[in-house]
């Protein structure tokens, strides 16, 4: 992949391997939480405001539970209007620069593949400046449909949504809450209803 993309929105990553990867894929601004430090560094927390309210921003955070707890922590801080959310799959693996994997055994941003890292942006709805935005208005996936369809609210639920994370190879902390927001990322209402006839 030769061709940078650029992005409207700023990304925001965990830390300085990932964005010494992403930067190699896209010409935007980057900025990084630093780990858990986003949580009491007022001045970044301001940054990160005022960019969102500019131009937007993409978080792109691992997909373990830390990547989770930052992820959510920036929902708190940032208008959910002005926030896309990019999610990596649920790879087992370890980074190359690393001794061993990580807690969870899963590879993060850095050690994603520029492929997965590009889809996971466009998934998100990134604005890839130079690009026609695609076409037609479609039907969200709801709340409700996932109720209707038993992925919330029955006894059975949550083994019936890791299920659905496995197929879609999906993080499995993504809570109930996150998903519809997700699968509308990912799918259409009819690629959901017909993976969930698979189920």
């Amino acid at each position: 992949m030769s061709e940078m993309l650029k992005i409207k929105e700023a990304i925001v990553v965990e830390g300085r391997y990932d964005r010494n990867t992403l930067s190699q894929l896209v010409d935007t601004l980057i900025l990084q939480t630093e780990g858990f430090g986003i949580f009491k560094d007022k001045e970044k927390k301001a940054l990160l405001r005022r960019v969102a309210e500019k131009r937007g921003i993409i978080i792109l955070t691992d997909s373990d539970g830390a990547g989770f707890v930052i992820r959510n922590h920036l929902k708190g801080i940032l208008p959910p209007e002005q926030i896309k959310h990019a999610y990596i799959p649920d790879l087992k693996g370890k980074e190359k620069r690393k001794r061993t994997a990580g807690k969870e055994g899963k590879l993060g941003v850095e050690g994603m593949r520029p492929e997965v890292l590009e889809q996971a942006l466009r998934n998100a709805g990134a604005t890839i400046l130079g690009e026609q935005p695609q076409g037609a208005p479609r039907r969200d996936i709801t709340k409700l449909d996932l109720f209707q369809d038993g992925l919330s609210g029955r006894p059975d639920s949550a083994q019936r949504r890791q299920r659905l994370l496995q197929a879609l190879n999906l993080p499995e902390h993504l809570t109930g809450k996150a998903l519809p927001e997700v699968l509308n990322t990912l799918l259409t209402y009819e690629e959901y209803q017909e993976l969930i006839q698979t189920l």
